[in-house]
């Protein structure tokens, strides 16, 4: 259960990190760039807290699907990216591969 949230706190790290990667404008924001590595690197040692209980290909396969998926909703619902049919469905096939894993026994 721990491990669970540990990832989960990870991947909204480094999601969170990746939507503001705008804002650090290149690395020349000296804030925002903190602010994003900062991020960046919490969810780093975070998954290899997580990786200690779980293998590593199953926590990375859950940390790039759900970052992913995460990633391109929030890119529509706050920063106004377009989230065509195909976008749609392509995230649909991410999460059914991460909600796989888990019904797999991953964890």
């Amino acid at each position: 259960m721990l491990t669970a949230v540990l990832l989960a706190l990870a991947i909204v790290l480094e999601v969170a990190s990746s939507a503001l990667l705008p804002r650090a404008q290149g690395f020349t924001h000296l804030g925002w760039t903190t602010v994003v590595l900062a991020g960046y690197a919490a969810a780093i040692w975070l998954l290899t807290v997580v990786v200690k209980t779980m293998p590593v290909s199953v926590a990375y396969a859950i940390w790039a699907g759900a970052g992913t998926a995460l990633v391109a909703v929030v890119g529509w619902a706050v920063l106004d990216e377009p989230l065509g049919v195909v976008k749609v469905v392509s995230l649909a096939l991410i999460v059914a591969g991460v909600v796989g894993l888990n019904l797999s026994g991953a964890h």
